[in-house]
């Protein structure tokens, strides 16, 4: 067996909180948020994870959110890199709109398709593929290799950033990774094998 992969989401948002598109915007978490992030740095110590190093994107909710769950641990001072690869998918002109408000613009029908469709993009955003296409070979290229050395590594990102790692490692298709849901400040903790396949996965709730 090789090294440990870590993935969380950051905890909720304000903009989650109010039910807007985010995407590349740039809200802070809410008070449930900030102790979402801290509650997922204490599952991971009371799991006996220790990371050598971690990821985190260029947004301010997933920077804070690794913040926290470094401090939980005692590594404030923990080698971090942050990169807009693992940013959220950008919801183009959807961004800073409610969704209820979207709805009423686009139609049901057709907001539920760039929601929730794999290669469909809003108007000006990216699809889940799209997002797919950035986040695979930043972490082929970046991240994988500590995990392939031994390392325990964190990555604190976005639901959907997230989840284009997840379709590659659990092995889904399109449809079935744009059904996954990954909870805010939940770990997600991978094990991985010499030749890169996983080994195990866990989710640490409760």
């Amino acid at each position: 067996m090789s090294g440990t992969l870590i993935l969380v989401r950051h905890g909720q948002s304000e903009w989650n909180l109010k039910n807007l598109f985010t995407g590349w915007r740039d809200p802070g978490l809410s008070q449930k948020g900030h102790e979402e992030a801290k509650e997922a740095g204490r599952r991971i110590k009371a799991h006996g994870l220790k990371p050598d190093i971690a990821f985190t994107s260029a947004l301010s909710r997933a920077q804070v959110t690794n913040d926290h769950i470094l401090k939980e641990l005692g590594l404030e001072t923990l080698e971090t890199i942050r990169d807009q690869a693992l940013n959220e998918r950008d919801y183009g002109d959807l961004s800073g709109l409610n969704k209820d408000d979207a709805r009423k613009k686009w139609g049901e029908e057709q907001v539920h398709v760039w929601r929730r469709s794999y290669d469909v993009p809003p108007p000006g955003g990216e699809s889940l593929k799209d997002t797919g296409a950035r986040v695979w070979p930043y972490y082929m290229r970046t991240i994988q290799p500590h995990v392939l050395r031994g390392e325990t590594v964190l990555v604190s990102a976005h639901g959907n950033s997230l989840r284009a790692l997840v379709m590659v490692l659990d092995g889904l298709t399109g449809e079935e990774i744009v059904k996954t849901e990954i909870a805010t400040g939940v770990p997600l903790v991978y094990r991985l094998n010499a030749d890169s396949t996983v080994a195990s996965k866990e989710i640490l709730e409760g």
